[in-house]
């Protein structure tokens, strides 16, 4: 077997059309895991809204910090429970910049996407059926622009936000960190979570956070705002942007730059 100079292994690139895996059962378990990791997202993060919004003094309740905390860290949860059995993506912006990166195959990623996109109408519904009066009091955490902000910079906070966390997963399940890094253990779900805090932290005041297009379809879908629906299109497109984004800059031309460097470093004579 050649020695290819490396001191981690890639996992080969996924078939764009693998159809085998249809017949698998583990195929069917992901996407059941990935459905009820969605579902419980939307309900935990669509309840904790709520419970903000229904908060009259300004230190009662969790607040926007609180909203952060509670999105972050059950994403961290969440990752951590499904990262064996579907890979943890919980958002079609993952999953579809995964796919990009090959690391997923089309049937895969359009599946995912869908049973994503299922959990969280389900989530979204269910909050709503256990906090009916005060759902329709004080809303279902629907993204929409804030006032004050233009389409333009909804479109850049949610391009870059959805860049951070696609760039943190590619970076926290990149195969050259636990062979080289082997010495400082990194728990790949926790820098998730801390990604999507920050992250809330930062767009919150202007979109509510998309950076997911499940999560943004499931609230409106149970909302059924028309501002909601008016601003969908942006927590669509621009997700999927930042995932291309993401995708390309760590393995298109980090890893390849890094690769390409350390061939010819080795390579060069010894002096």
């Amino acid at each position: 077997m050649e020695n290819s100079g490396k001191d981690y292994v890639d996992p080969p690139p996924a078939r764009l059309l693998d159809m085998e895996e249809l017949k698998s059962w583990s195929f069917y378990r992901a996407l059941l895991a990935e459905f009820v990791a969605t579902l419980l997202f939307l309900y935990i993060l669509v309840a904790t809204v709520i419970g903000h919004n229904q908060q009259t003094g300004p230190c009662d309740g969790v607040g926007l910090l609180g909203i952060a905390w509670a999105v972050g860290g059950m994403i961290f949860v969440l990752v951590y429970c499904t990262a064996g059995i579907s890979g943890g993506h919980i958002n079609p912006a993952v999953t579809f910049g995964l796919f990009v990166a090959r690391k997923v195959s089309l049937a895969r990623a359009v599946a995912y996407i869908v049973a994503q996109c299922l959990g969280a109408i389900c989530g979204a519904g269910l909050a709503k059926a256990f906090m009916r009066h005060a759902y329709n009091m004080y809303g279902g955490g629907a993204n929409t622009v804030a006032p004050g902000y233009s389409n333009a910079t909804a479109l850049g906070a949610e391009i870059i936000g959805t860049f951070v966390l696609v760039y943190t997963v590619f970076s926290a399940t990149d195969p050259k960190r636990s062979a080289r890094d082997s010495h400082v253990p990194v728990l790949a779900p926790l820098p998730i979570g801390f990604a999507v805090f920050v992250v809330h932290l930062a767009t919150i005041p202007i979109t509510g956070t998309g950076i997911n297009p499940a999560r943004s379809l499931g609230a409106v879908v149970i909302y059924n705002g028309e501002k909601a629906w008016n601003d969908q299109w942006i927590f669509w497109v621009d997700p999927f942007i930042g995932a291309i984004a993401a995708a390309a800059y760590h393995q298109y031309i980090l890893r390849t730059t890094a690769s390409k460097a350390l061939k010819s470093f080795r390579s060069s004579p010894v002096i």
